[in-house]
């Protein structure tokens, strides 16, 4: 059984930094696809962040430049560094992992968080102004 677990979550002020985790357990996929995706309330859930199994890299255009998604030394460990932090940035996030042979794309940017079956349940940032 797939479980991922998110933490790191918290509130900060316009400017902060966050450093989100994922551990995952239960699963071995040689080739992978994990993301990060937020919602907040009252809107969809987006993709904010990719990376695959050979360490390349997807960022929506909201936070390029400002979030660093990364693999951790232990394995299914993964990581969202969220640096100079907006209110608009406030929302849940959650990981989400996928075999990559089940997403018909060369990235695992699908945007679409159907394309991804087991998720985290969440850790919520906020950030005021």
């Amino acid at each position: 059984q797939v479980q991922l677990v998110e933490s790191g979550g918290g509130s900060v002020q316009s400017g902060g930094s966050l450093r989100l985790s994922c551990v995952g357990s239960g699963y071995t996929y040689g080739s992978y696809c994990m993301a990060w995706f937020r919602q907040a309330p009252g809107k969809e859930r987006e993709e904010v962040a990719t990376i695959d199994h050979h360490g390349t890299t997807t960022y929506a255009d909201s936070v390029k430049g400002r979030f660093t998604i990364s693999q951790g030394n232990a394995k299914n460990t993964y990581y969202l560094q969220m640096n100079n932090l907006k209110p608009e940035d406030t929302a849940t996030y959650y990981c989400a992992v996928e075999p990559k042979h089940t997403i018909d794309l060369s990235t695992c940017a699908t945007q679409d968080p159907t394309d991804f079956g087991d998720w985290g349940q969440g850790t919520q940032v906020t950030v005021s102004s």
